[in-house]
């Protein structure tokens, strides 16, 4: 691939960290929560995750959907959260912490940091929450990240261009930067182009249950739009078709 261009895929089953593998992905961000955007997965994903994937693994560590402020009780299952992940054979932990200022949570983060090494750790798009990228984008570097997970601040990374090439420059080497949110097999050359490190994606499909009896009176998780007979995974072939454009791309260099 370009330049070394790494694929993460965001899986939220051993089906897709499964899948990921077969597509050619680098490495497997573990999650559950999907509709909360990525919480931490149970002990028995992690640790059959962990046991199925010979690629790498990192683990969302997230202890609620919602804001990224966390209490002193909060903080204390993402420290054991990590000591988990730790001891199961993980390469590395993805977490995000801010202060309610939408700044950078340093001391937490390196707190985490420091407790999940050797495994490498990702800050996630909590980074895209912050009120200033590039403030956040030393804040992260300060407290000892190896890699920011960001969109450039924008819904799509294909959106935030620009700030991806602001950060790519102001990183300068002292951090890695993965591209993510919407990324496909046709933009994900336009982001190895601007110098990222990685691209990030989930591939979703989705299939339908095979349940034949369905009840519409009732939701399990109230809230109405989420579909409830869906079965979403991480598609082998849209991985697999970023991984080839990467390739392509490297190849007509």
């Amino acid at each position: 691939m370009q330049r070394g261009v790494e694929v993460e895929v965001c899986a939220y089953s051993l089906e897709s960290c499964l899948n990921a593998q077969r597509a050619g992905a680098t490495r497997v961000e573990l999650c559950a929560g999907m509709y909360d955007g990525g919480t931490t997965p149970s002990a028995a994903q992690i640790a059959m995750a962990r046991e199925l994937l010979a690629i790498e693994l990192s683990v969302m560590i997230r202890p609620r959907g919602g804001d990224f402020l966390y209490s002193d009780l909060e903080f204390e299952q993402m420290k054991e959260e990590i000591r988990f992940a730790k001891s199961r054979g993980a390469d590395g932990v993805v977490l995000g912490i801010l202060h309610a200022d939408g700044s950078v949570d340093m001391e937490r983060t390196r707190e985490l940091v420091t407790l999940a090494a050797p495994l490498r750790v990702t800050f996630h798009r909590a980074f895209d929450m912050t009120r200033d990228l590039e403030q956040a984008l030393e804040e992260v570097i300060r407290a000892g990240c190896y890699r920011i997970l960001t969109s450039g601040g924008a819904n799509r990374a294909a959106e935030g261009l620009d700030a991806l090439r602001r950060l790519v420059r102001g990183a300068a080497g002292r951090v890695k930067i993965m591209a993510g949110s919407g990324v496909n097999a046709a933009n994900a050359p336009i982001l190895a182009n601007i110098g990222v490190d990685a691209v990030h994606l989930s591939g979703k499909s989705s299939r339908d249950s095979r349940m034949v009896f369905r009840n519409p009176a009732v939701s399990m998780g109230g809230v109405p739009g989420i579909p409830e007979y869906a079965h979403s995974f991480s598609d082998a072939a849209k991985i697999e078709a970023v991984v080839k454009a990467l390739q392509q791309k490297k190849a007509t260099r």
